[in-house]
């Protein structure tokens, strides 16, 4: 199983927009194949930091999670709402 983890910083007229997107983006996740949970938390000392929690069955079903068109628009999208701060994908392999 693969674990990725990841945060993004919204401003405070931006995060009503950006929890829209990554909830989109969490329901859609979990309808590809190797999508065991895609999740979406606001951290509880920081209301405008998204946290995202996803497991994933092997690393050839998150590369093909990487490659779908909808998630780079995403990727995008959060890039051009975001407060600038962010924590790329951290990847861990889970025997």
């Amino acid at each position: 199983m693969i674990v990725v983890t990841g945060w993004i910083l919204a401003k405070p007229d931006t995060l009503a927009e950006l929890i829209a997107i990554g909830q989109e983006h969490c329901r859609r996740s979990r309808a590809e194949p190797g999508c065991i949970s895609h999740d979406l938390y606001i951290d509880s000392e920081n209301g405008l930091r998204l946290f995202f929690f996803e497991r994933w069955a092997d690393r050839a079903a998150l590369t093909v999670h990487f490659a779908v068109p909808e998630s780079n628009d995403f990727v995008r999208a959060v890039r051009a709402l975001s407060a600038g701060g962010s924590k790329s994908p951290e990847i861990i392999d889970v025997p």
